[in-house]
């Protein structure tokens, strides 16, 4: 049997976009509109989703040959976090700086998103998104008044925000062939589905092959052709993002290590600490007070 499998039907692709687009939920972290009196340099955090809209003058990027040199007036950059950059904000430039998370239930879709999309002219492919980008987030936010149901409102907000730029990241046509399908197979696509709804089973080699109708040996090959890493090692990489996003959002360990299928705390410190590089406690601990819209 040939591993070689075609790309998804057009039809196939525009059903996995929807999907992935309904499944976005994000929390979020912090939300600033920066006006630069002098030029300023801001970070972009690693393991964070960060969402970037240029409101009025430019933006350079640095530290990433991928991308263009400035960035201008509705352009927008979202960057889920696994390369580093450092955004360099000319004096008298707005730019919108929202710092975000995916939220638990959408954990399982990191893998998906784009190391760094870039919109050229998003106020233009998403002009109600990019209205709506105008009014996010604070200028000063030790002087910002909250108000009862800000960080529901706040989270819709962003949401939106981060569809849209995925949507019109997608039909600028910067997404590799197939995307978002992750494997090309939709036979394959099934299993991922399943385990980002269900990272806590017990998943086995054997149960993951049913939910591809494949026989076990089959679909082990298959799935290592396309992914790059067994079906062991993807449950255990699902987990691990369903962990961070769950300790972002305050979930104790132990909670953690019970809603991901772990028999004892220690065994899930030990696969984070090696996933991670840090204990679960001290990412928990890492936290970051949210700042509403």
């Amino acid at each position: 049997m040939s591993l070689v499998v075609s790309p998804p039907r057009a039809a196939a692709r525009e059903d996995a976009l929807e999907r992935l687009l309904g499944d976005i939920a994000v929390s979020v972290h912090s939300q600033q509109r920066i006006f630069a009196p002098v030029d300023e340099m801001v970070a972009l955090e690693p393991d964070a989703l960060s969402l970037i809209y240029v409101l009025a003058g430019s933006v350079r990027v640095l530290g990433d040959d991928r991308l263009p040199d400035e960035f201008t007036t509705g352009d927008a950059l979202l960057s889920s976090g696994r390369s580093t950059a450092t955004l360099r904000v000319p004096a008298g430039s707005r730019v919108l700086v929202s710092r975000l998370g995916l939220a638990e239930s959408a954990a399982h879709l990191g893998t998906l998103l784009p190391p760094m999309a870039w919109i050229r002219g998003f106020d233009e492919l998403e002009p109600a998104a990019a209205a709506l980008a105008q009014h996010i987030g604070v200028e000063v936010p030790d002087r910002h008044v909250e108000r009862d149901g800000d960080m529901v409102i706040c989270r819709m907000m962003a949401t939106m925000l981060v569809q849209s730029m995925i949507r019109a990241w997608a039909a600028l046509g910067c997404a590799p062939a197939g995307w978002p399908s992750r494997t090309g197979d939709l036979f394959l696509d099934r299993v991922l589905d399943a385990v980002g709804d269900d990272p806590g089973r017990e998943w086995t080699v054997e149960q993951m092959a049913s939910v591809a109708a494949l026989s076990r040996s089959v679909f082990a090959e298959r799935f290592h052709a396309a992914l790059g890493l067994s079906p062991v090692s993807y449950v255990t990489e699902v987990r691990m993002e369903t962990a961070k996003g769950m300790l972002d959002a305050g979930c104790s360990v132990s909670e953690t290590s019970r809603s991901l299928g772990y028999s004892s705390d220690e065994g899930f410190s030990r696969a984070f600490r090696r996933a991670t590089g840090v204990t679960p406690s001290r990412w928990r601990s890492r936290g970051r007070a949210p700042v509403p819209a």
